[in-house]
């Protein structure tokens, strides 16, 4: 059972990340990211007791590293620019899907049955409806979409590919992190615009740092080192509920009956994924 919990643990602290950026709407997306990876890459100091030699990784692993944590969010902010954003978000949240889907083509010996694929498409049905809601979503097609469908490939196959190379220790997202937060702080300085931040914001980036934007990343690799990759790819779709019910709490709100089946849907989702055989 300790793999679904630190995935479950991961879940949670993805799901803090949508109050967080709300509150630090007015900060620049990679300046955003920059800051929060590289605070988080700090527990990968303390997780390896201040030896950064277990920092030391092949070159592969560390593109490997660098491609799911900078490159998901380097596309996904692409997408939110270029498409509307609920649909751009429902996009990108194919991730999950992915993960459960894509498991037998990374990981040999690995076979997907039927209650893998009911599963991941009743978890997905649960995300979309945590997402959208009751909106109606108009408008046709947009390219920022496309971005959005790298991104959630980026990370499905980032989290899969993490049990394909060279074992390493998870203290070793702390390079990961280094890196990518200062390839997004040259993002920034190429596509954004510089803004002074106040002491509220360094506090509330540092939360972003230890929580979704790096805390998340440590106990998300240590889950897929332990666990099923389908299982916990299943467990991956309430990432978007528990997001949508941190901003109905931040605003006040109760959960509407949408929101409601969406938790039951994805809970549903959890228990057959869990019932699925090896």
């Amino acid at each position: 059972m300790q793999a679904p919990l630190l995935a479950l643990a991961a879940i949670a602290l993805w799901g803090s990340l949508a109050p967080l950026g709300v509150s630090l709407a007015h900060v620049p997306p990679f300046l955003l990211t920059g800051c929060a990876l590289l605070i988080g890459s700090l527990i990968g100091l303390v997780l390896s007791g201040g030896r950064v030699t277990q920092w030391r990784v092949p070159a592969s692993t560390l593109l490997m590293g660098v491609y799911g944590l900078f490159g998901f969010h380097f596309l996904l902010f692409i997408a939110l620019r270029h498409a509307p954003p609920v649909q751009a978000n429902l996009v990108n949240y194919l991730w999950p899907l992915g993960i459960v889907l894509m498991a037998p083509l990374f990981l040999p010996g690995m076979r997907l049955h039927g209650l893998h694929i009911a599963a991941a498409f009743l978890g997905f049905a649960g995300a979309a409806l945590a997402i959208v809601g009751g909106r109606d979503l108009q408008g046709g097609f947009a390219w920022g979409y496309i971005p959005a469908l790298a991104s959630a490939f980026v990370w499905s196959s980032y989290s899969l590919l993490t049990r394909r190379v060279p074992p390493f220790p998870s203290s070793a997202i702390g390079l990961f992190g280094l890196v990518s937060g200062l390839l997004s702080l040259l993002c920034h300085a190429l596509l954004e615009s510089p803004v002074d931040l106040k002491v509220h914001d360094w506090m509330l980036l540092v939360a972003m740092g230890l929580g979704p934007l790096g805390g998340a990343f440590y106990l998300w690799d240590a889950a897929l080192k332990r666990g099923d990759a389908r299982q916990i790819g299943v467990l991956s779709f309430l990432t978007p509920l528990l997001s949508t019910l941190a901003l109905l709490w931040l605003r006040g709100e109760w959960p509407s009956a949408s929101v409601v089946l969406a938790a039951a849907l994805i809970i549903g989702a959890a228990v057959l994924g869990s019932r699925a055989g090896k």
